[in-house]
């Protein structure tokens, strides 16, 4: 029960933070909306793709499920400096001496950035009539819980990132690193096929790749066009995802478990 009410702690005080934060909700939009709406009709107007011989394919389509990845991507490895920025303020210490369990805290806070990320995506969801898709309730629900499970994910690797960081700057600097390859080469700009074999490596490490492969096959599963351009089938990746979820935690709340109160 300690580590049940710990974890509902962490969680909901993550929520009620990024409740009170209009700004931080806006500016997280903002760069998806950006690359969809600017990057996406510059590329599909442009940037002839082979793939775009087949009749029906959209570049706009298409990008669409990898823009909400990077909304997902970008909420979920952020949410985590609130680790950091708890750290120089001495609210962890505090939390640290406390009488639970300091994975119950790792995972509650994986929990929260997870549950954000997943607002954050959903909202991206409502441009779809825009685009002209249409999608049903089942598929709106299955979206929601693979945009979960990919937030779990990468949230998770942003804690264990984050709990090994002594200062914001650090952090920053690593996730500016980080989080721009793991979203080009998640697939969500181009197709993952016809690649060279560094590239097509590196991708089958990304758990964004699977991510955002899933989003394709659930939101196109009635388009042949843009389906052929998935390269797992949805099994795989939910697999993959979940099983790169379960290592991350499990390195998470390890690293978390090791933070020196003093």
């Amino acid at each position: 029960m300690p580590a049940l009410r710990a974890i509902y702690t962490i969680w909901l005080r993550d929520l009620i933070r990024f409740a009170r934060e209009k700004s931080r909700i806006i500016s997280m939009l903002g760069q998806p909306l950006l690359y969809l709406l600017i990057v996406g009709n510059g590329m599909s107007a442009t940037f002839q793709l082979s793939a775009a011989r087949v009749e029906g394919f959209n570049y706009l389509l298409f990008m669409y499920p990898g823009i909400i990845g990077m909304s997902v991507l970008f909420t979920s490895i952020f949410s985590a400096i609130s680790i950091v920025w708890d750290r120089e303020f001495g609210f962890l210490k505090e939390v640290l001496v406390a009488p639970v369990p300091r994975w119950s805290v790792a995972v509650g806070k994986a929990l929260g950035g997870s549950t954000i990320a997943m607002l954050q995506g959903s909202i991206l969801l409502l441009l779809a009539p825009f685009l002209g898709l249409k999608m049903s309730f089942a598929q709106l629900f299955a979206l929601l819980a693979v945009l979960f499970l990919i937030a779990f994910s990468l949230t998770s690797l942003g804690i264990t990132i984050a709990s090994r960081m002594e200062t914001m700057e650090g952090f920053q600097m690593m996730m500016n690193f980080l989080v721009m390859p793991l979203f080009f080469l998640s697939g969500a700009m181009f197709p993952l096929k016809g690649l060279p074999d560094w590239m097509d490596k590196v991708m089958h490490l990304d758990p964004l790749t699977y991510g955002v492969d899933a989003l394709r096959h659930i939101m196109y599963g009635q388009m042949p066009a843009l389906k052929t351009l998935t390269r797992f089938s949805l099994p795989h990746d939910l697999l993959v995802v979940a099983a790169m979820a379960t290592v991350l935690i499990s390195l998470g709340t390890i690293s978390f478990s090791r933070q020196n109160h003093n």
